[in-house]
């Protein structure tokens, strides 16, 4: 079993702040390296530690950009990787701001091996990361520093070069100019000279008042062209002189393990030259990617199943409904919820069931590796780069240092590349470790290796009981949550809070809405299926539950039901304002179209909110078609309306589809969906209208990624009672209704 094994830069003890959601990731105890990454950069308030004084400034031009002294071309380089969310795009615009250039004019290159300048600030900054939707929160201020020192020191090297005081020359689209000489400078021209002067310590930056990039509409985007006409280069793509490709066999079984392979016939095929047994598997290297194919299929392979889950999903669901809530972990406790009970006039119960998800990205996993000299190159989708680094050193056996990784932009990522022990580059390194790294090695995983291999959104049932009063009102709220936990058995374990993982409560434990007597617990069942986080993580079962269990309260009491949420929502709670823009901009509760109903929800995650109008209509036949979806945002100050609108129609569409048919099902402990004919993500002709709705905010921005997954699953199930009568309580729709 490789272990995981961090660069010795990170290799130390930090303070652990208290914990949000967004810094849940990366602030954890990692398997064989014993040690411990904080949270938080700063101490808690019961610290004695002495204070050490900051680093001193990075300049700009060794980690944060690059202009060519000769053709003037600015080139960013992102602490962030590319994997669809235009997040290059939003760095280059804050660069872009400050160093008065159009973003329309620069580069972006994905970089890593430095945490010192890319180590992520939402998780502590102790490394790099691309996740939780922190991209723009953590840059927000590193990158517009960066442009605004860059463009200090231009200044500053022309204020040199010209004799006059830096005070009387501006920065004006790729040029320094004093206007009362009138004289341009081009960047290009001053680079050389600016890249060696001292790294000012601090530098003031615009204000909200003076961007005229940040925030303003603007349809461009950058690499759009190239990723829509099939001219981006992914890892996919990239060919090296010599390079060989390799598939993998694994498991059948989630557990099972090798006891006997067979691989002559494989050896027969033509292209086949090597057969490469790892922890995960056999792996097949040839020529070219089909001889690897068939060399895969060739193989005789005997596994043992004596530690390998056999139930099917059913089974395993089966089991998390037999959990007794007495018996659970209490994560949240308020009020007395039985007293609370002894007060209802009724009860409302119910039990939701949630499938194992697949991330089903459209580039399935691969990775490049190679070694040249002392060099290991790796090539691929890094969001976790500095823990792929010093694994793969120790596989290798080359210093940290000495790993060379090549950020490459990747089709689809939702979670599936972020983990701990970096699978897909392990495999990569290990098999060209195999043949003495004679070439370099492409791991291409097959779309059905992708599908089958494991990492899923973890199922989950959760158990819900509520009274109600007399009057109408929540009396007493018993929740009961079981499914696997994605910390537990993995070098984020040490992150478990009295064993409840909190990725399987987000989005209940901290509820905006005021219940005075609410109980919350949690079972945690193990199984060899392995889980991981998925686009929104827990919100995307929990905000189903919470809101379509707060609509029915509503109907109960015979409230309107975004009345009765506003109702159970503080008076300063943001949930507010996008709830009502929502309401309005959907014509909330005006007659609608013959035969279309609506449904409404509202969640908070990764410090955004959102609210979406689900509209549907109903077929003679009974049949629900989603016409129409309005989403509503609050995710602070928007950096690139258009790209937010982009990310708020992509959420909803991607929500949609796991809510209306997506599950991966589990039959004698293997995965029976292996490509989109059976795993059936959401199709065009079934994507609805979208409208967005971006709330204005002067308040610094949060991630918007992940944030219109949640709400679309519980608005769609409201509108379904409204045209049904029938409650939506097991996912996928189609499937349980078929």
């Amino acid at each position: 079993m490789f272990t995981t094994t961090l660069p010795p830069y990170i290799q130390k003890k930090h303070t652990p702040a208290a914990m949000s959601r967004r810094h849940f990731l990366f602030a954890s105890t990692l398997v064989g390296s014993a040690l411990i990454i904080g949270c938080s950069a700063n101490p808690t308030a019961d610290s004695k530690a002495q204070v050490t004084p900051p680093p001193p400034p990075i300049s700009p031009f060794e980690a944060y950009l690059a202009i060519d002294a000769q053709s003037g071309q600015i080139t960013v380089f992102s602490s962030q990787f590319d994997m669809g969310q235009h997040v290059y795009h939003g760095l280059a615009t804050l660069v872009a701001e400050e160093l008065e250039v159009p973003v329309a004019s620069l580069r972006v290159q994905g970089k890593a091996g430095n945490p010192a300048a890319y180590g992520n600030p939402m998780m502590g900054g102790a490394f790099q990361l691309t996740g939780g939707s922190s991209s723009m929160p953590g840059s927000w201020e590193r990158y517009r520093k960066a442009g605004a020192i860059a463009r200090e020191l231009l200044k500053l090297a022309a204020s040199q070069k010209l004799g006059v005081p830096v005070t009387e020359l501006s920065a004006r689209d790729g040029h320094i100019v004093h206007s009362g000489k009138n004289l341009t400078i081009p960047y290009a021209e001053l680079v050389s000279e600016a890249a060696k002067l001292p790294v000012p310590s601090d530098v003031t930056l615009k204000t909200s008042a003076q961007f005229s990039q940040i925030g303003k509409e603007d349809r461009f985007t950058l690499y759009a062209k190239e990723k829509s006409t099939g001219k981006q280069t992914f890892t996919i793509d990239v060919q090296l002189p010599e390079m060989r490709v390799a598939t993998i066999v694994r498991a059948p079984r989630f557990g099972a393990v090798i006891k006997t392979v067979d691989d002559r016939a494989a050896k027969a095929v033509a292209g086949v030259e090597h057969v490469v047994q790892i922890p995960t598997g056999v792996a097949v290297v040839a020529s070219n990617t089909w001889a690897a194919m068939q060399g895969a299929g060739a193989l005789q392979i005997e596994w043992d199943d004596t530690k390998a889950e056999i139930r099917s999903s059913k089974q395993i669901l089966d089991a998390f409904a037999a959990a007794s809530f007495e018996g659970a972990l209490k994560s949240t406790q308020k009020g007395d919820t039985p007293k609370a009970f002894g007060k209802a006039k009724s009860f409302i119960e119910a039990e939701y069931r949630f499938p194992y998800l697949a991330h089903a990205a459209l580039e399935p996993l691969n990775a490049i590796a190679h070694k040249s000299g002392e060099v290991l190159h790796l090539y691929g989708g890094l969001q976790m780069p500095d823990v792929v680094q010093g694994t793969c050193a120790a596989i290798a056996e080359v210093t940290p240092e000495n790993v060379a990784l090549h950020v490459m932009p990747t089709g689809g990522g939702f979670g599936r590349r972020a983990v701990a022990d970096c699978d897909v580059f392990v495999e990569a390194t290990s098999i060209a470790k195999a043949i003495d790294f004679a070439y370099p090695i492409k791991l291409q995983w097959l779309r059905a290796t992708d599908m089958t291999g494991g990492r899923y959104r973890p199922a989950h049932l959760h158990r819900v009981k509520v009274g109600i009063n007399a009057e109408g009102e929540i009396a007493g709220w018993q929740h009961h949550i079981v499914g696997q936990s994605i910390l537990k058995n993995t070098p984020f374990e040490s992150m478990l809070k009295g064993g409840i993982d909190e990725a399987s409560t987000e989005g209940v434990h901290n509820t905006p809405y005021q219940l005075a007597d609410f109980d919350l617990r949690v079972t945690h069942p193990e199984s060899a299926i392995s889980v991981l986080w998925w686009r929104s993580v827990g919100h995307t079962h929990t905000a189903y539950v919470m809101e379509t269990m707060m609509d029915e309260l509503a109907v109960a009491s015979g409230a309107d039901p975004v009345q009765f949420r506003l109702k159970h929502l503080a008076k300063d709670a943001r949930e507010r304002a996008v709830l009502e823009l929502a309401a309005e901009k959907a014509n909330w509760g005006k007659a609608n179209a013959a035969n279309r109903f609506q449904g409404i929800a509202v969640h908070s995650s990764f410090g955004s909110f959102v609210a979406t109008v689900a509209e549907v209509s109903k077929a003679s036949d009974g049949s629900i078609k989603v016409e129409r979806c309005v989403v509503a945002s609050d995710c602070g100050l928007v950096i690139n309306p258009d790209v937010v609108r982009a990310q708020l129609e992509g959420g909803t569409g991607f929500g949609l589809g796991s809510i209306l048919a997506e599950s991966l099902d589990i039959e004698q402990g293997g995965a029976v969906q292996q490509n989109y004919d059976g795993y059936r993500i959401l199709r065009m002709d079934g994507m609805p209208v979208i409208e967005t709705h971006l709330l204005p905010s002067t308040q610094s921005p949060t991630g918007i990624g992940e944030c219109a997954v949640p709400p679309i699953g519980p608005a769609l199930a409201n509108a379904i009672f409204k045209a049904t009568g029938q409650r939506v309580r097991e996912l996928p729709y189609v499937k349980a209704n078929a």
